[in-house]
Order: structure tokens, then sequence, then C-alpha cells
């Protein structure tokens, strides 16, 4: 059964889906050819404030929660990112979204590379938009996810991201070490919806774990599907080499933003959706 209100950051229509016994939170609007979008660790849907209201002008967009954030609670178990995958195709199918085009942000990159390898029959083309998974399979990747997950930096700020967002020095704080290339330049709306996962999230570390559990090159070879890799070319946190690497492996093309880092969805919002627009319209 699928319960229904309004978003408060973006007029789309905010749902909830029972899958395996878990209540999931995903948001809807717009009318055209399909679009999920699919945030990254510690993320939420509120990350995409800059992108999806743009993109539901000419296409149906699905924003989903992951298991673990926002308002969506973990898994009971989940042994890899196909668990992730296969709850965002339960609400996929739930809104008869057919053939869509995947843009995943950092882990949702990885997320739905593995939904493409899965289901090729449902995935159109994907974005991967400072994908995870090459970096994080590292020893150094691999203590840095773990920690994210145990410490949760963000749980401190989350609940007076307004106050951060809208302060040159909290947004330098917050995002400058890591996170963007110009935080002074980081809109204040934008920056608060980037913050604003961490005050619901119930256990990211799950994800952390199915992350560091999946092969990030494994099922390349049979991604059929059209694939674009979207990069910041100031990425401190999934260096451009990943790019570089998973545009050799799949053949695909890359683009750069310049000056931008690993929050490329909230930094420079109007390129990426140029970006994504003309892929779709490309395929």
């Amino acid at each position: 059964m699928v319960t229904e209100r309004k978003h408060r950051l973006y007029e789309f229509d905010e749902r909830e889906l029972v899958v395996d016994g878990v209540r999931l939170r995903y948001a809807v609007a717009g009318d055209g050819p399909p679009v999920v979008l699919v945030h990254g660790l510690g993320g939420t849907i509120e990350n995409w404030c800059g992108i999806a209201p743009a993109l539901a002008r000419k296409h149906r967009v699905l924003v989903p929660d992951l298991p673990g954030h926002g308002h969506s609670p973990a898994l009971p178990q989940a042994a890899s990112l196909d668990d992730f995958a296969d709850c965002v195709f339960a609400m996929a199918e739930a809104e008869e979204f057919d053939r869509a085009v995947w843009i995943g942000h950092s882990l949702g990159g990885t997320v739905s590379l593995r939904a493409a390898a899965r289901r090729p029959e449902m995935v159109r083309g994907v974005v991967l938009a400072a994908a995870a998974g090459i970096g994080s399979s590292t020893r150094l990747g691999r203590v840095t996810v773990t920690l994210m997950g145990l410490v949760q930096p963000g749980k401190a700020i989350a609940p007076h991201r307004r106050a951060w967002a809208s302060s040159r020095l909290g947004r330098r704080l917050a995002f400058g070490w890591w996170g963007v290339g110009d935080a002074d330049a980081l809109e204040p709306e934008l920056a608060e919806g980037l913050l604003e996962g961490p005050a619901h999230h119930t256990k990211t570390r799950q994800a952390g774990r199915a992350l560091l559990a999946t092969d990030p090159l494994g099922g390349l070879d049979g991604i059929a599907c059209p694939v674009l890799c979207l990069w910041g070319a100031r990425d401190k946190w999934v260096k451009l080499d990943d790019g570089i690497e998973y545009a050799r492996r799949l053949g695909a093309p890359l683009r750069t933003i310049a000056g931008c880092g690993h929050l490329l969805i909230g930094e420079r919002p109007e390129l990426c959706v140029a970006a994504i627009e003309e892929f779709v319209a490309g395929i």
C-alpha cells in the first residue's frame, strides 16, 4: 500500500511503500521519460533539491530514501548493494517506471550499476555522478567508509543545519575540506538540503557495509545500456581517477565540471541537469 503527502523542499508527492516489512520513503513528480535519482552514502531525498524539480519539467522523476537513510528504516539484512537496488526497483515498479534512466551520486552510482547489471530490461541508461566503489575498495577507502558509519559527523550539524547553511563559515566548515570546490558560492538552500539527511538517518552503516561487500567492477562487462560518467574535477572524496577508470571499463564518455568537488549535484546542479538532459536525449 502506498501512502502520500507533499514533500516540504520541492513540490513532489512524497510516498511510502512497504518492502519486505520495511516502510520506505520516496518522492515522485513530473511527466515524460522516467528518471530515477539515487543519493549517496549518508544522503537523502533532499540532496536532489537543486536537480529534481528541474528534471521534473520534462521527466517523470522518482527519488528514494535508500534503506537506513532519511525516513527509510534499515533492511532486516543486506548482503550487498543488490538489496538496495531491489528496493528501488520495488518503488519503480509501484510507480510503473519502465526503462528509466538511473542517475546515481556516489554510493547511488554503484547501486545504479548493480541495477543495470541485474535487470537490464528496466534500466535504459545510467549516469554515474562521482560514483563510489573503486576507491572505497582500497584499504584506506574501507577504513574511511567504516569510520563514517560509526562516527556520523553530520549528526551534530543536522539539528542546526539552517544556521550552518546560511553562514559562510558554516558552509566552509561543513563542506570546504572535502565536499565542494567553493563553499562560499554554495547556495544556502542547497547546502541545507545536503545537511538534511543525518537528522533522520537510522542505520547508514548497513549501506556502508554493503558497499564494501560489493565488487564495484563486477558485472560491468554485462552492462549493455549507455552510461555517462559525470565528475567534479576537484573531487577529493572520489577521485577523478575513479571516473576515468569507470569510463574506460564501460566505454563511456566522461564529463568533468571544473572547480567542482564531490557534491556536484548540490554545488553545480544546473550543469548536472544540462549534462543529464543531453545524455537522456541522445539515447
